[in-house]
């Protein structure tokens, strides 16, 4: 299959990148590193990317973000970080991505327990990543040729150094776990699912 990563370099795409460069043709996508250059949170730079690509057989995201703060300290401007990035940008992704897929392709997305276990100063990185489970249900209902589901891990090993303050009480997941919600998601047949990876 060729598959394209975006955000492949980062701390849970590295792994999700090795995992499939081994059986697949990957292309990463980044908006500063990688193969090509793409930035969700623009619809011309994800045209601009697939455009050169042409013809996919999975597109795999695993970029986005979100302002992290006190409620009473996020501006409606804060607000529109998650939403442009997050949550409109895979939004756009599977809007224009699914013209680029082979009939029987997939796209798999990437939310996190925020949205079903949210912690202090989230309030905006949950609210972009609930909105998203609820797209990849209903948008499953209507892509008839292709696949969509949405990867929604815990806090990962990788990252649990750097966010355990934030997260206490919570229990790290592997990475081996988180790869293969992606596996699951790109090599199986499943549809309009969250994959939700916890301890």
């Amino acid at each position: 299959m060729k598959v394209l990563v975006i955000g492949g370099n980062g701390t849970i795409g590295k792994k999700v990148t090795a995992y499939f460069q081994q059986k697949h043709e990957v292309i990463i996508g980044g908006r500063s590193s990688g193969d090509i250059t793409i930035d969700i949170s623009d619809s011309n730079s994800i045209k601009k990317a697939l455009d050169q690509l042409g013809e996919l057989d999975a597109i795999v995201n695993v970029s986005g973000e979100a302002k992290w703060d006190k409620f009473e300290n996020l501006s409606e401007e804060d607000f529109y970080i998650g939403i442009r990035s997050k949550l409109m940008g895979q939004v756009n992704l599977v809007r224009i991505g699914k013209d680029y897929l082979k009939k029987g392709g997939s796209i798999t997305l990437t939310t996190g327990i925020l949205a079903d276990d949210p912690v202090d100063m989230t309030t905006s990185a949950a609210m972009v990543n609930g909105a998203i489970h609820s797209f990849v249900k209903a948008v499953a209902l209507e892509l008839e040729v292709i696949r969509i589901n949405s990867v929604s891990a815990g806090l990962v090993e990788d990252a649990f150094e750097k966010y355990k303050d934030y997260f206490p009480g919570h229990d790290p997941v592997s990475m081996n776990k988180v790869v293969n919600g992606y596996a699951k998601s790109v090599e199986g047949k499943i549809n309009g699912q969250i994959i939700r990876v916890n301890a």
